[in-house]
C-alpha cells in the first residue's frame, strides 16, 4: 500500500515546483515508509511513498513504460489472470508487481481495464497529453484533487494538497452542512475543504487541456435472478471463500482482525484453513478498552462483550491471538492524530482506538484482512429490519437533525439548516438507485444504495486512514464487485433468511464456524464504557471553551455544550452517527473539531 501526489500543468515549466511535490510527498511518509520515488518533467512531478507487500525487490514507483508513467496505491487481487491476457498480446513483465500490469493493462485496453480488474486501487497515469485517474469501486483508496490556475494536484490525502501555498484550508457554508448535518459520512465526491474534490468511488478522471472530467464505470444493475436459496446459499459461500483467499496473496505475513463476530470469524476460519495447508498458524489481533470488564453495559446495539467467542475461535482455529487493551488516557490522548489522519473531525474516539489498534499489529505485521463491509451488503444494521428505522424518509443511521440543529447558535442554524440539506443529498442519491421489479424490493433496495454510496464508504475512509497512518495495509475481502453484484439481485427474504440479520451469510457459514458464533447478534466494533473517559473528554472540551476565539463559539451555542459537559454527554439523547458515536464520543468530536481548526488553521468563510 502506499501514497502519492502529482502536480501538472500542460503549458510551462513546474521544475521551479520541485521543494514542493517532496513536501506533498513527505506528507504522506506513513502510508509507504519502505520506500520514496520520483518523477520529473517540465509539464509533470510525481512523488510516491511506498509500503512494499508484493515483489518487494522491484515494482518501485513512479513507474515509466514508453511514454506512460504511473503511481499507485493499492492491491489487484487477479493480477495473474490480467497479465496472462497482456502476454497473450506480447506484452513483457520486468517484475511481479501489480503496479506493472495496471499500467500495461492500461496501454492496451485504455479505460476499460477497469471493467478487468479486481481490488482496492487509487492510481494517476499520464500519457503525456493528459492526466487519467480511477478509483476502485468501492472507494476503499483514497484519491483527492484541486486546480490552482493552470495547475492540477492531485494527491492520496488532502494534507498533501494543503502544502501549495494557494491552497487555503477554506471550511465554507456547505462544508459545514457536509460536517454537522451529514458527517461524519459525506456527500460522494466532496473534500469538505473549499475546491477541494474527492475522486468518487467507481468513476475514472481525465484532465486534459485544463479541463477536468469524470465518468462513472460501474454501478449494481438490475438483472433476473432465478436461483433457489439453496443455490444461492452455496453460491455466496464459494465468493466470500474465494475473495478472502485472493484477498491472502501476499509476500509479507498476513494477520485477521477477530472480534469473535460472524464476519472476522468466517474470514478468520478460511484464512487459518488456508494457512493450516502450509503447516502455518494464523496471527488474530483483538481490541477492547481498560475497565471495560467492569463497566460493560449490555444495550441493543452491544450484546455481549467478545472475549468468550473470541476464546471459541483461537480454540477452534489453533490462532495465534493477540489481546490488545487500550487505556482511557491513550484513548483520549489520539484523538488529536486521529483527526490529522483523516484531515478532518470524524468518528473521535472510535478512530483514536483504531489508530493506536493498527499501531500495535504493525508492529509485527504489514498486511490484515478486516471483517468491513458485510453488514453493508448482507443487512447486518438495525435499520434493514426495524420499522423505526427503516421507515424514516432520510438517512438511517441519522435521526437527530433537530438535536443536531440545536446544538448550533441562533445564526448558525438559520444558515445551514441542516435538515434541508440531508434530505437534498438523501433525495439526490435516492435518484440514482436503479429500479427494481416491486416496491417492497425497490424500498429494501433503497436501504442497499444508501448504505453502498454512504455508510459504507465512511467506515471504510475510517479503516484506511487509521491503518495507513501506522503503515499497516487493511483488506475488506466482503467490499467485493462480484460478490456485490450477486447479492444485489437476489431477493431480500433471502439475506434474512429465518428473519436473522444476515440470515443468508450464517446459514452459508454455518458448518465452518461455532454454533455460539454462528447465531451471535451484532455487536459493533467495540468502544469504551469506562466513565472516567466520559470525564475526559468532557474536561478536555470544557477547556477548549475557555478560549474564546474558539471556532465552537463561532459555530455552537455554547449553553448547550456547557450542558453536555455538564452532564457527560447525556443530554444528547440519541448517537450522534450511527450506533456507536453517543454522548462522549461526541463530546469528543466537538473537542476535534477545536483542534482541527486550530492545527489546519482553518478560514471560516460563511458568506
Amino acid at each position: 500500500m502506499c501514497g502519492f501526489a502529482g502536480i501538472y500543468q500542460q503549458e510551462g515549466n513546474l521544475q521551479n515546483q520541485q521543494d514542493l511535490i517532496k513536501r506533498m510527498t513527505e506528507k504522506l511518509h506513513y502510508r509507504g515508509p519502505d520506500s520514496t520515488g520520483y518523477f520529473s518533467q517540465d509539464q509533470l512531478l510525481l512523488g510516491h511513498k511506498r509500503l512494499a507487500i508484493i515483489d518487494l525487490a522491484s515494482g518501485l514507483q513512479p513507474m515509466t513504460v514508453n511514454n506512460y508513467t504511473i503511481v499507485y496505491n493499492g492491491e489487484l487481487y487477479n493480477t495473474d489472470q490480467i497479465k496472462t491476457l497482456l502476454q497473450q498480446k506480447g506484452y513483457q513483465f520486468q517484475t511481479t508487481s501489480d503496479t506493472e500490469v495496471v499500467l500495461k493493462g492500461y496501454i492496451e485496453y485504455k479505460e476499460k481495464i477497469l471493467e478487468l480488474i479486481e481490488g482496492m486501487y487509487a492510481f494517476s497515469i499520464y500519457d503525456g497529453q493528459k492526466i487519467f485517474m480511477a478509483r476502485d469501486p468501492f472507494g476503499v483508496k483514497p484519491l483527492f484533487y484541486t486546480t490552482v490556475g493552470e495547475e492540477f494536484l492531485f494527491a492520496s490525502e488532502i494534507k498533501a494538497l494543503l502544502e501549495h501555498d494557494q491552497v487555503q484550508p477554506i471550511i465554507n457554508r456547505q462544508s459545514l452542512q457536509e460536517l454537522l448535518a451529514l458527517g461524519p459520512s459525506k456527500t460522494p465526491g466532496s473534500g469538505i475543504f473549499k475546491d477541494i474534490y474527492e475522486l468518487r468511488p467507481a468513476h475514472y478522471l481525465i484532465h486534459e487541456a485544463g479541463k477536468t472530467t469524470t465518468k462513472r464505470y460501474w454501478d449494481v444493475k438490475e438483472q433476473p435472478c432465478s436461483d433457489t436459496f439453496a443455490v444461492s446459499v452455496d453460491k455466496i459461500r464459494e465468493l466470500v471463500t474465494a475473495s478472502i483467499k485472493k484477498q491472502m496473496i501476499a509476500d509479507v505475513p498476513i494477520a485477521t482482525l477477530l472480534s469473535g463476530g460472524l464476519d472476522s470469524s468466517i474470514i478468520t476460519a478460511v484464512c487459518s484453513r488456508e494457512l493450516a495447508t502450509k503447516n502455518q498458524q494464523l496471527a488474530t489481533f483483538s481490541i477492547d478498552y481498560e475497565g471495560n470488564a467492569k463497566h460493560f453495559k449490555a444495550n441493543d446495539f452491544q450484546v455481549a462483550s467478545d472475549e468468550h467467542f473470541i476464546e471459541l475461535m483461537k480454540s477452534q482455529f489453533n490462532t495465534k491471538h493477540h489481546y490488545q487493551v487500550i487505556s482511557q488516557d491513550v484513548l483520549a490522548d489520539l484523538l488529536k492524530e486521529s483527526v490529522i489522519a483523516r484531515d478532518y473531525p470524524g468518528m473521535a474516539d472510535i478512530d483514536s482506538s483504531l489508530y493506536w489498534f493498527s499501531q500495535q499489529i504493525s508492529q509485527e505485521f504489514k498486511v490484515a484482512l478486516s471483517g468491513e463491509g458485510a453488514d453493508e451488503i448482507f443487512g447486518g444494521y438495525p435499520w434493514f429490519y426495524q420499522e423505526t428505522f427503516n421507515k424514516r424518509d432520510n438517512f438511517p443511521w441519522i435521526n437527530n437533525l433537530a438535536e443536531r440543529n440545536a446544538l448550533l447558535n441562533e445564526t448558525i442554524r438559520e444558515s445551514l439548516n441542516l435538515t434541508a440539506y440531508a434530505n437534498q443529498r438523501y433525495q439526490e442519491t435516492l435518484q440514482a438507485v436503479p429500479k427494481a421489479a416491486n416496491v417492497k424490493e425497490q424500498k429494501l433496495k433503497e436501504l442497499f444504495y444508501l448504505n453502498l454510496q454512504w455508510f459504507m464508504p465512511t467506515l471504510l475512509e475510517r479503516q484506511d486512514r487509521m491503518t495507513m497512518r501506522a503503515s499497516l495495509e487493511a483488506r475488506v475481502p466482503f467490499v467485493d464487485r462480484d460478490l456485490v453484484e450477486y447479492l444485489w439481485n437476489l431477493p431480500w427474504e433471502s439475506k434474512f433468511y429465518q428473519q436473522k440479520e444476515k440470515g443468508l451469510l450464517r446459514e452459508a457459514f454455518k458448518d465452518l464456524l461455532p454454533e455460539a458464533i454462528t447465531n451471535r447478534k451484532k455487536n459493533p466494533y467495540p468502544k469504551t464504557h469506562h466513565p472516567q473517559y466520559a470525564k475526559i473528554v468532557a474536561d478536555l472540551l470544557k477547556a477548549c471553551l475557555a478560549d474564546q476565539h474558539s471556532i465552537l463559539h463561532q459555530i455552537f451555542d455554547i449553553d448547550q455544550l456547557n450542558e453536555l459537559i455538564n452532564t457527560q454527554g447525556a443530554s444528547f439523547k440519541t448517537p450522534w452517527f450511527g450506533q456507536l458515536m453517543s454522548g462522549p464520543e461526541l463530546i469528543a468530536y466537538l473537542y476535534q473539531f477545536d483542534f482541527w481548526a486550530k492545527e489546519y488553521q482553518i478560514i471560516l468563510d460563511l458568506s
